[in-house]
């Protein structure tokens, strides 16, 4: 198996893993920890969750993006990002960007303290804008996946 193999398959697993507990945390975790009676139950639960899949998301995030750095150096592939039939390239990059500032900037700094003053304040509202942004970005990664399986073999829709 060449470097470059290698690097693909942790750049898989790391999407798999990362974007699976996105999906997961999406379709599965808000939806019930929202059924939860007490906000205070809703707060404690999802800290709880939240807090050990964020050291997950973190270590999958980063081994994705080293591995599609990588396999973009490896393949002197740097002009891909100005064609458009390669957008799912730039996708790829926006995704690993937003999550990455999420997870090691706005989560620790911003994040985490205004979700437990606004849960206490609103929690129906603020579980409620949680869960649709979570949407977003799931569905804004389902269909970077999407383009970036098709067009990584050749199915390109420029």
């Amino acid at each position: 198996m060449t470097e470059y193999s290698l690097a693909r398959v942790f750049h898989i697993i790391g999407v798999v893993m990362w974007i699976g507990g996105v999906s997961m945390v999406t379709t599965v975790i808000l939806p019930a920890v929202r059924r939860l009676a007490r906000a205070e139950d809703r707060i404690a639960t999802f800290e709880r969750i939240e807090h050990r899949f964020s050291w997950q998301a973190r270590v999958v995030t980063l081994i994705t993006g080293a591995s599609g750095f990588y396999m973009t150096y490896e393949l002197d592939a740097w002009h891909r990002f100005g064609q458009p039939a390669f957008w799912w390239m730039t996708a790829m990059v926006l995704v690993w960007v937003i999550f990455t500032l999420i997870l090691f900037v706005l989560e620790p700094l911003v994040l985490r303290k205004l979700f437990l003053r606004k849960a206490v304040e609103q929690p129906e509202r603020t579980f409620a804008f949680m869960q649709r942004m979570h949407w977003v970005l799931l569905i804004l990664s389902m269909v970077t996946i999407a383009g970036s399986v098709a067009g990584s073999h050749g199915w390109f829709w420029l």
